[in-house]
């Protein structure tokens, strides 16, 4: 039987050109609702992920995401997110798009049509068997990432899948699989938008949880942020304010000193 991509199925609407203004934006947030949801009814799935993750990573190994076009791009964004945020380093959590660097911001024509090409790219960053490897995939059928875990499956490599067609072909090769089911796109196939959201509120969660399960949260709090900017400074004060009960210029104090706001929150001595 013939494996149907419910991400390029048909609009449920049409005429999209004759829509007005608002017709178009309150169709578009209709089916952007039903995005958690679809979500929330495979968050077993993303927790057995977190836990091999953090097993992993508590051991040593990385975290590495692998995808092509808007899956790809999504994935940089959360590698590149978890270091100012959870004050990690860099190469700890890795994503890999198919075209390279240059892909991020232009489509690189058939870079994901490589069966072999993502292994390569991986073999690059030395990947070994205390890494992780997370294909991410709306369609579930690309090349660049099917090849890609199934070498890494060969190697004793950890995988797992974001996908958003059940039992698509990733499904099939990836250890830890999670396929968000959120249906016809608003515009026919374009799976930067539900399949998009719906990945990007995975990954959110599974990193999130991944680094305050590492220890990187106290409280509610980015305590390991990199304090990169003004802003940065005067909301790390702020929590050290509130941890400490010091003054501003205190607080400002004990972060030039210990440089961090776990450390001045740590270090300090009333």
């Amino acid at each position: 039987m013939e494996f149907k991509k419910t991400t390029e199925a048909e609009s449920k609407y049409s005429n999209l050109e004759n829509m007005s203004v608002s017709d178009l934006l309150h169709n578009i947030n209709k089916e952007d609702k039903t995005v958690p949801d679809a979500v929330e009814k495979i968050i077993p799935e993303i927790e057995k992920l977190v836990d091999v993750v953090v097993a992993k990573m508590k051991d040593g190994g990385r975290l590495f995401y692998l995808g092509a076009g808007t899956s790809g791009r999504l994935g940089v964004v959360d590698a590149s997110e978890c270091p100012p945020t959870f004050g990690i380093e860099h190469g700890v959590v890795i994503a890999i798009i198919a075209g390279g660097d240059n892909a991020i911001r232009k489509a690189v024509e058939f870079a994901e049509d490589s069966h072999m090409q993502g292994w390569l790219d991986l073999q690059e960053r030395n990947v070994t068997s205390k890494d992780v490897v997370i294909g991410i995939a709306a369609s579930g059928t690309t090349p660049y990432v099917i090849g890609a875990l199934m070498k890494c499956n060969e190697k004793n490599i950890v995988t797992g899948c974001i996908t958003c067609n059940a039992d698509s072909p990733v499904t099939k090769v990836a250890q830890y699989k999670i396929a968000a089911v959120v249906g016809p796109e608003f515009l026919t196939g374009s799976t930067r938008m539900k399949a998009g959201t719906a990945q990007k509120l995975i990954l959110n969660m599974l990193s999130t949880t991944v680094m305050i399960k590492l220890g990187k949260v106290k409280g509610n709090k980015m305590v390991d942020m990199k304090l990169a900017n003004n802003k940065l400074v005067d909301r790390g004060a702020r929590m050290v304010m509130e941890e400490t009960k010091v003054d501003y210029e205190k607080a400002m104090e004990l972060l030039k000193i210990h440089g961090s706001i776990r450390a001045a929150i740590e270090n300090y001595r009333p």
